[in-house]
C-alpha cells in the first residue's frame, strides 16, 4: 500500500463544491470515480479542505492510498486523460502513509477578484465579482489590519459550520489594484481588486464574508474599526455581506 498525494486546479463553475453529495457533481465525486476506473480499487480522497460550490482552485491538495504499483507520472497522465477539461493535475508524489492533506498542513492562503465596474469583460466574468462603485483602498487596508492576528472568527463564519472552535490565525491580508487578473493570462485594460487572505485555517465562508465586509467598507456603509466590533461580539448579523463564490480561489495549501 502506498500514498499519493495530488495537487489540483479547478473551474468550480459547474460543480456542486468539493465534498461528494448525493446525485449531485462535485470535484471529489468525479475525481474519485476515475481514480477507481484506473486502480479498480474503491478510492477515498482526502482534501485539505472543502471549496463550496462554485469556488475554484488553483492548488487543492488530496490523497489516497492505492496497492497500485503506477509511478506518480503515470497516474498524472492517467487522470489528466480521463478528466474533464475544467479540472486538471498539476502534481502527483508519493508521500508517508500518515500524510493527510488538512491535519498535515499549515497554512492556507485564497485569492478573490473584484471587477470595478457594471460588466466585467466576457472571459472574466465567471471568475470575479462586479461592484459598481469606487472602493476606497485606503481605508480597506487600515480594516484589514484587524483581522491579521488570532482571533475568534465566529462573526464571519456562515451559519452550518461545523467547526469545533471558531479560533483562527490569519496570517496575512492584502489588498492590490490590478490591471489583469494574472492567472488567466490575458491583458485586460480594466480595474481589478485582487484580495489575498493567508491563515492557519479558514471557516466555512470566512473569506467571502471579510471580503463582503471589506467591500461595504470600501463603499462607506461602514467603519474600518467595525471589524473590531464583530470580532468581539462573534455576531455574524454585524459583519457585511457574503461575497459570490465565483471570485474566489484556493490559492495554495502550505506544508
Amino acid at each position: 500500500m502506498k500514498r499519493i498525494r495530488l495537487v489540483i486546479e479547478y473551474d468550480g463553475t459547474n460543480y456542486h463544491g468539493w465534498q461528494r453529495q448525493k446525485d449531485k457533481v462535485t470535484i471529489q465525486s468525479v475525481l474519485e470515480e476515475r481514480l477507481e476506473r484506473i486502480t479498480s480499487e474503491k478510492i477515498k480522497l482526502v482534501s485539505a479542505g472543502r471549496t463550496d460550490a462554485g469556488v475554484h482552485s488553483l492548488g487543492q491538495v488530496a490523497a489516497f492510498s492505492t496497492s497500485r504499483r503506477l509511478t506518480p507520472e503515470e497516474f498524472k497522465r492517467a487522470l489528466n486523460s480521463l478528466l474533464p477539461d475544467d479540472i486538471r493535475i498539476i502534481e502527483v508524489e508519493e508521500v508517508p502513509l500518515d500524510f493527510h492533506p488538512r491535519f498535515s498542513a499549515k497554512a492556507k492562503s485564497y485569492l478573490y477578484f473584484i471587477y470595478i465596474g457594471e460588466r466585467p469583460p466576457v472571459f472574466v466574468s465567471r471568475y470575479c465579482w462586479p461592484v459598481k462603485a469606487e472602493l476606497n483602498i485606503k481605508e480597506m487596508e487600515e480594516a484589514s489590519r484587524y483581522i491579521i492576528g488570532t482571533h475568534d472568527f465566529s462573526g464571519f463564519r456562515a451559519s452550518g459550520c461545523g467547526a469545533r472552535t471558531t479560533v483562527r490565525s490569519v496570517f496575512e491580508v492584502s489588498i492590490d489594484k490590478e490591471s489583469t487578473i494574472p492567472l488567466l493570462g490575458i491583458k485586460i485594460e480594466e480595474g481589478f481588486i485582487k484580495f489575498r487572505v493567508m491563515g492557519n485555517a479558514f471557516l466555512r465562508y470566512m473569506v467571502r464574508n471579510i471580503v463582503g465586509t471589506l467591500v461595504e467598507i470600501g463603499r462607506g456603509k461602514r467603519k474600518a474599526d467595525s471589524i473590531l466590533d464583530i470580532l468581539k461580539k462573534g455576531d455574524r448579523q454585524l459583519a457585511g455581506i457574503t461575497a459570490p463564490a465565483k471570485g474566489l480561489f484556493l490559492e495554495r495549501v502550505y506544508y
